[in-house]
């Protein structure tokens, strides 16, 4: 096509992010643009796989591909006894060392992107990540060229005062909750962003104040949070500026449901931690065993920890993958740990969730899940096999869950946010 223009889409190194962008990458090639993404070298093959062309960015110190796609999840690992902390505690020990390495990607990319952009010479660049790479900013002003910032994690990751913090789990009116965070987040944060504000400077953009670390874009900002479940901001994020996705659903493979030795007949849970929150396996054989005593079925993302497994009990099938929007459909409830894609696809699909948090925005979205009335919030750890049961008994069986979930669904479906991000960029371009 003459007017073919050329999309980048730059997400941070996680599926969560990755994948709510080859949905919206995947839209945009059908209006006849171009998508290209730029990833880091331990995730390369991720995007290759659906189709589009990569272009390499060095996020850290430059190592083999075996040790770099293993990285994050060593680094997750290593963080397993903090996963029972609250949100407050783990801003001393997680939180910290996150916001550590998340500055390391964003001095690592200056070398790196520069290049890549003026090689590519994209006509708009989405970026899915939490800290600012000035490149992008300084490419968008010499170039004349819009960039996107895309907000995947929850509504929150964009400050408002009567709105919890980002990554604080706290409620939506627990006022007290929001002012201790904030203070102690500051407080541990604090060298950290003096360093980042001294680099951000040393390559001429101004200095953020103290807590953050990006900005949102001067030209358009992709929420994939649905309106449904929204906070009610002091100053809303209006339109046109800031969209609303409900969610970013991508198109993958068909999954068929295999036959279970037992219960066949019983409704089917769907159970992930996610790629990273899959290293937890003392946690996860804990709630296969729980759910091997239910009159259940279960499909159980094991990650890349299959060895670790014995023969599953007879109402369960584990696997290492499964291409989860297909699914989530055919799935009666979900228990999850919050990451934002498993949180929006229950609620795109109308299905009930119990979000078992350990990091990030996992806490937000937990809190939230089950102060709107889409599931329920449970400690990952504090819990016994009946109350696990109970509150499986009680999201397949709550009427007004079920309705509000089909309500949500119905909204969302209705929207389809690839379709509406797409047509957002290319009104843009």
């Amino acid at each position: 096509m003459s007017d073919q223009k050329i999309v980048a889409f730059f997400p941070e190194a996680a599926f969560g992010p990755a994948l709510n962008s080859v949905g919206v990458a995947q839209a945009i090639e059908k209006l006849g643009h171009k998508a290209v993404f730029f990833t880091d070298p331990g995730f390369t093959g991720v995007y290759a796989e659906y189709g589009f062309d990569e272009h390499p960015v060095n996020l850290s110190e430059p190592m083999p591909p075996e040790e770099m796609a293993k990285f994050w999840s060593d680094f997750i690992n290593g963080h397993i006894p903090n996963f029972a902390k609250s949100p407050y505690d783990q801003i001393d020990n997680y939180v910290r060392d996150c916001w550590e390495a998340i500055v390391d990607t964003s001095k690592w990319a200056e070398k790196d992107l520069p290049g890549v952009l003026d090689r590519v010479k994209p006509d708009v660049i989405c970026v899915d990540n939490v800290v600012l790479f000035p490149a992008i900013k300084r490419y968008s002003k010499e170039n004349g060229k819009p960039w996107v910032r895309i907000i995947s994690c929850s509504e929150n990751e964009v400050e408002d005062h009567d709105i919890p913090p980002h990554l604080s789990g706290c409620g939506e009116n627990d006022k007290a909750c929001f002012e201790a965070y904030r203070n102690r987040f500051n407080e541990v944060i604090q060298p950290i962003h003096d360093d980042f504000n001294q680099f951000i400077t040393s390559v001429g953009e101004d200095p953020y104040p103290i807590g953050q670390f990006f900005e949102t874009s001067p030209h358009l900002n992709l929420l994939l949070y649905p309106e449904p479940v929204k906070f009610k901001r002091a100053e809303p994020l209006e339109a046109p500026l800031f969209q609303y996705l409900e969610g970013c659903v991508r198109q993958d493979k068909a999954y068929e449901v295999p036959t279970f030795k037992a219960h066949n007949d019983k409704p089917l849970l769907y159970i992930s931690y996610g790629s990273l929150g899959s290293g937890d396996t003392d946690l996860l054989k804990r709630v296969i065993d729980a759910v091997a005593k239910m009159e259940v079925r279960a499909l159980v993302n094991v990650g890349d920890y299959m060895d670790a497994y014995d023969a599953p009990p007879d109402n369960v099938h584990l696997d290492s993958w499964y291409p989860q929007p297909s699914v989530i459909p055919q799935v009666d409830a979900v228990i999850h740990h919050g990451g934002n894609n498993s949180f929006t696809e229950c609620l795109y699909f109308g299905k009930p969730a119990i979000i078992m948090p350990y990091v990030w925005d996992g806490h937000d979205n937990a809190t939230r899940v089950q102060e709107t009335g889409h599931g329920f919030k449970l400690d990952r750890y504090n819990w016994t096999d009946a109350e696990l049961g109970d509150k499986i008994g009680a999201m397949l069986g709550d009427a007004a869950m079920q309705a509000k979930l089909a309500a949500t669904s119905k909204h969302m479906q209705s929207e389809h946010g690839p379709t509406k991000a797409a047509g957002l960029l290319d009104r843009l371009l």
